[in-house]
């Protein structure tokens, strides 16, 4: 007969063999439906870990995402916003940007759920996998790769559509729209505007549902804002809710890809607007197009930029029109002036646009032979008036300008060292 300690010990090492046994199974098992999840999950929605598109930085920060977040609007206006959704929804695109890349090995996959430190740890270092030696029809040449993607929404039937300019730059790209009922279709890029992040693109085809344009000149603060768009260069179509936080901002957008640009006059909203959704609407809840999302603010909570749906009509009316976006040219450099710009630099006035140079020794105030130049305007002339309009932040030199033609001989009260004179300018186009 055994004794009690002998029982004891079969009995802990029958229990020690079982923990083992089952600890590896469980472990393996969990391991193995891990990767099968991944796997499944990276078929059924494409996922990658970094964001393809988006948008300019305002301030040059770095931008900060939040995937389908939505403002709390309350039940009142729930239904308004469902039903704005729905009619806006359709003319809405999804657009792949794609290029010839040099051919490089397959990346590996972007799930890792249990890096190998967790599983050396427990069972020893796992071996490495050698890497796949380069097949002959993989080396050298190059490949159509898709290198990122933004929005855009049909203003024509004819297969007419807006975006932003950053989300078309590259000239040496393709661009592929995605529709709403899985059609995959080519665009050529008609026009990319000199002044502005727009652009306008076109599709070969007809009967395309389209947008309603709204009047951004009538906005308040605090009313429902809507934003349409393909979040991440993934989530198609993602909509987001807020309300318009801002009037007539100016700012300065950038991103690592696209440059510095000066925006003007931009609606700012606190609807999540992300990577990816550059292009898309900023609508009303009457489902009419308010603006186009284009810039964000990194630093802050939802913190976004449009430019104004009357920008973006004068925009598609030129290329209708002209077959390109024709703009008028003045050719300063200025900065708009502000009460604390005018007390930091002892301005005589808290208003007008200052002509400036810019940080490169090639921004000059004032382009020669321009019509400013023509008309006598120098570095450090505040240009106080637009034919008897004042500038200032609400009412930018830009935004005003953009009211006339090329060729239009417009009025421009000038101070020059304090004194105030009145002059000519003869705008051209720019180019």
């Amino acid at each position: 007969m055994k004794t009690l300690s002998q029982l004891y010990e079969e009995s802990k090492s029958l229990f020690l063999a079982v923990f083992l046994v089952s600890f590896l199974v469980g472990a393996t098992s969990g391991a193995l439906f891990g990767v099968l999840g991944a796997t499944m999950l990276n078929e059924t929605f494409g996922m990658t870990l970094a964001a393809i598109g988006g948008h300019p930085v305002a301030s040059g920060d770095q931008q900060q995402a939040s995937a389908g977040t939505t403002t709390d609007i309350g039940a009142a206006n729930q239904s308004d916003v469902v039903a704005a959704v729905r009619k806006l929804e359709p003319a809405v695109v999804s657009i792949v940007i794609s290029k010839d890349v040099p051919k490089v090995q397959a990346a590996p996959s972007p799930f890792s759920f249990f890096p190998d430190q967790f599983f050396g740890n427990l069972f020893g270092q796992l071996p490495q996998q050698p890497a796949m030696p380069p097949s002959s029809s993989d080396s050298g040449g190059t490949q159509k790769q898709e290198i990122g993607g933004g929005t855009g929404f049909f203003v024509a039937s004819d297969g007419l559509l807006v975006t932003n300019k950053h989300v078309v730059a590259d000239e040496n790209a393709d661009y592929t729209v995605l529709l709403n009922d899985g059609r995959k279709l080519p665009a050529k890029v008609l026009a990319r505007d000199p002044a502005n992040d727009l652009a306008v693109a076109k599709v070969e085809g007809s009967d395309f549902p389209t947008v309603t344009f709204g009047d951004s000149d009538k906005l308040d603060l605090g009313q429902t804002s809507i934003a349409i768009g393909n979040a991440l260069g993934e989530f198609r179509n993602t909509v987001s809710v807020g309300v318009i936080s801002g009037l007539s901002r100016s700012i300065t957008a950038s991103g690592s890809l696209f440059g510095t640009e000066q925006l003007s006059g931009v609606i700012q909203t606190d609807a999540a607007i992300n990577s990816g959704n550059s292009g898309g609407p900023l609508a009303n809840l009457n489902g009419e197009v308010i603006g186009i999302n284009t810039a964000v603010a990194a630093g802050g909570q939802n913190i976004g930029f449009a430019i104004p749906s009357n920008e973006v009509k004068r925009v598609v009316e030129n290329v209708k029109k002209n077959g390109r976006i024709v703009r008028p040219f003045l050719g300063v450099r200025y900065v708009i002036i502000d009460d604390t710009l005018a007390q930091k630099d002892q301005l005589p006035v808290s208003y007008g646009a200052l002509i400036v140079r810019g940080q490169q020794t090639t921004d000059l105030a004032v382009t020669p032979g321009s019509p400013a130049d023509k008309a006598g305007l120098k570095e450090n002339d505040i240009i106080l008036e637009v034919a008897g309009t004042k500038i200032d932040t609400d009412h930018p030199l830009s935004t005003l300008l953009a009211k006339y033609n090329v060729g239009d001989h417009v009025p421009l009260k000038v101070m020059s060292a304090e004194e105030t004179r009145t002059v000519t300018a003869t705008l051209v186009e720019r180019k």
